[in-house]
């Protein structure tokens, strides 16, 4: 297939994203996995909304891919139980705004405080609970059912807006990625010596596992806030693109041995093999916004919470996902 030169959108998509670590897998990901767009899956929200006396309802031209990076080793596998260990420490959404050709990035932070479904015994639903939306995917066995959690969680959140994909990631792809485009160059602003010792201050060529201690660490480094770790996951996303940039001079053969090797810690709701579609269709969308929610950040009685200004939530909602109606 003949590739073209100009921006991809997985890999600008995940440029943007990539808060963490998954994200330069999603987008390898994004377009290998994901499936014609013209494919219509679930529900299509009706509720129309209304705002300063002017109604919106929900976009239909555009396709939302949800992305979790799962704070777990090794291939991903059942916890053979209603509950396991992954919290998603990344969450994001790629908005493909089809009326613009762009791909805009909603990063979640892990720490957000939300309602999430609770799973009981057998898998089966058990109500709800308040906290930090990364632990919505530890309902379940850390496959499917989690990231259909997860996915409920945040549709929930952003007033039942229709999810159309998602793609969880383990955290031993990310040197999969790193390694496959010779290493990210980023520039360390905080101290790592607690945390590996290999990454000093300054510019840094992050090698292997040194990607995983760059993109996922927060306690030991610099103030140890997610936000602080959600800029370094940008900065990460900012130079794994230049790398890849670079790289794919010499062909882009090496991303799907790259994404086959990583295959093992992936769980998604979408076939491998869809890569045709997603390249000729999306190849040439821009990158557009990047943009989290506003709130603030408390230290809870057991950890970290992060309150969404939902006035902000609001406006930024209407934003991304609804269209204005026009009266005919």
């Amino acid at each position: 297939m003949k590739k073209r030169q100009k921006k991809q959108l997985a890999f600008a998509g995940i440029v943007a994203l990539l808060t963490a670590v998954i994200l330069l897998s999603g987008l390898q990901l994004l377009r290998t996995a994901f499936p014609d767009a013209s494919q219509e899956e679930g529900t299509v929200p009706t509720l129309t909304i209304t705002r300063d006396g002017k109604a919106y309802f929900p976009r239909l031209d555009i396709t939302t891919i949800l992305v979790l990076g799962i704070d777990q080793n090794g291939p991903v596998s059942s916890s053979g139980s209603y509950q396991n260990p992954g919290a998603a420490d990344l969450a994001l959404l790629l908005v493909l705004d089809h009326a613009r050709g762009v791909c805009d990035v909603l990063q979640l932070n892990r720490d957000t405080m939300v309602t999430m479904p609770v799973l009981g015994l057998g898998g089966k639903p058990a109500g709800t609970t308040y906290g930090q939306l990364a632990l919505s995917h530890t309902y379940g066995s850390g496959l499917e059912d989690s990231c259909e959690n997860s996915r409920q969680t945040i549709s929930d959140l952003l007033y039942g807006i229709r999810i159309d994909y998602y793609v969880a990631m383990n955290m031993d792809a990310i040197p999969i990625f790193n390694d496959a485009v010779g290493g990210v160059t980023v520039e360390v602003t905080e101290d790592f010596s607690e945390v590996d010792a290999g990454i000093p201050m300054g510019q840094v060529t992050l090698k292997g596992d040194q990607a995983v201690s760059f993109v996922r660490s927060r306690r030991g480094v610099g103030d140890q806030l997610n936000l602080s770790r959600i800029d370094r996951q940008q900065a990460y996303a900012r130079g794994f693109v230049d790398a890849y940039r670079a790289k794919r001079q010499g062909g882009t053969g090496f991303l799907l041995d790259a994404y086959r090797a990583a295959e093992p810690y992936l769980v998604t709701d979408c076939s491998f093999q869809a890569v045709s579609g997603m390249l000729e269709r999306y190849s040439d969308y821009e990158l557009g916004r990047i943009v989290t929610p506003q709130g603030e950040n408390v230290m809870g009685e057991e950890y970290f919470e992060f309150h969404l200004d939902m006035e902000a939530l609001d406006s930024l909602i209407l934003e991304l996902f609804y269209a204005e109606k026009t009266r005919s």
